[in-house]
């Protein structure tokens, strides 16, 4: 199983559908809440070289937003 971390805040829309989405396909995550976690968003912006959320690192492979495709393609799951 990979290594799945959730970089979002309560409030973000998207970040809802996302781990309602990998819920959905059984993967497991880390749920990190940068809105609460300085360390944390200081790392998700060193790694994405973004403010926004979500972001998800999977297995040191980092993806900006929902993207779907690109995190179906680096699960190997399909959508």
């Amino acid at each position: 199983m990979p290594k799945v971390r959730v970089f979002s805040t309560p409030m973000c829309p998207y970040c809802q559908a996302l781990k309602e989405f990998l819920k959905e396909k059984g993967i497991e995550f880390e749920d990190i809440d940068v809105s609460k976690d300085e360390r944390a968003a200081r790392e998700m912006i060193a790694k994405s070289s973004q403010m926004g959320v979500p972001v998800v690192e999977i297995d040191g492979q980092i993806v900006v937003g929902f993207d779907k495709e690109r995190i179906c393609q680096l699960l190997n799951i399909s959508q």
